[in-house]
């Protein structure tokens, strides 16, 4: 989950000034957390609650709620206000960037199940019922699925770079995402998006491409676009993969203010007890 809130925050800046090199500073003065951090946060505490697709519901309101000037999409925010808990038929990155916690989750179930297979299949349906409580559209189900099944790939499976190619391999095949081109090849032409289907697969590409956690970070905000979102994603499969270096976690961890602290401290001792 830390990984996607730190994604978050070293993309704050730049959602709205793209970059398009990965030469720039991590952190910094300007830098906060945005909607990908509350909503990340929100999906932790739902799934501490049970899981259940009220729990999201519960939790996604109450989270949004409690931090309205986060930076929501418009459907999401009126969502968020209305008393109807009905889902919107959203395609938005909005599931996949908030998902992370799902996919370290079921990671954690895999040490009772003594299954890969069984927990990548309990990372999927969680992912789902994350997403399909908003983002019931094919397409934002979608997204949220193959980030958690990267996530999962990562957790489960061994060697981090033979992992990728069955990443790049199986997700093209499951999920219909091109995982073809490069980051360079991207980068030039790509612009601000906001669906699942031109933010997943430039995300997965970003950390295809990566040699370690932070260098998954820059990858993803050197593409432009959606930057927080993009490093989000990135940094959420990317923490799965490598871990997070202690100094990024450390500073990270002042960007956040007390109530979003307990929820991640509490999140540490409840996935440790899964």
């Amino acid at each position: 989950m830390f990984g996607a809130i730190i994604g978050d925050i070293a993309g704050s800046v730049y959602e709205w000034h793209n970059i398009k090199t990965k030469y720039f500073p991590l952190f910094g003065e300007r830098n906060f957390f945005t909607d990908d951090t509350v909503m990340t946060i929100a999906t932790a505490d739902a799934l501490m609650n049970g899981g259940e697709a009220d729990d999201f519901i519960d939790a996604y309101k109450k989270w949004g709620r409690q931090y309205p000037n986060a930076g929501y999409s418009g459907r999401f925010g009126s969502w968020l206000n209305n008393d109807s808990c009905e889902p919107y038929n959203s395609w938005g990155n909005g599931s996949a960037m908030r998902v992370s916690p799902c996919a370290e989750f079921a990671f954690r179930s895999f040490y009772s199940s003594g299954s890969p297979q069984a927990s990548i299949d309990h990372a999927h349906e969680l992912a789902k019922i994350s997403a399909n409580v908003t983002h019931n559209h094919t397409e934002g189900i979608k997204g949220a699925e193959a980030v958690a099944y990267a996530q999962m790939m990562c957790y489960c499976y061994g060697d981090t770079e033979i992992v990728k190619e069955h990443i790049r391999e199986e997700i093209s095949a499951i999920f219909g995402y091109d995982l073809s081109r490069t980051l360079d090849e991207i980068r030039p032409t790509y612009k601000f998006n906001e669906s699942c289907q031109d933010t997943v697969p430039q995300a997965i590409i970003a950390f295809l491409e990566s040699t370690d956690f932070e260098d998954a970070i820059r990858n993803a905000i050197s593409l432009g676009g959606d930057s927080d979102t993009l490093s989000a994603i990135t940094g959420g499969i990317a923490e799965a993969a490598y871990g997070i270096p202690q100094w990024i976690k450390d500073k990270a961890w002042t960007y956040l203010n007390e109530p979003l602290k307990e929820v991640c401290q509490r999140w540490q001792v409840y996935i440790k007890g899964n």
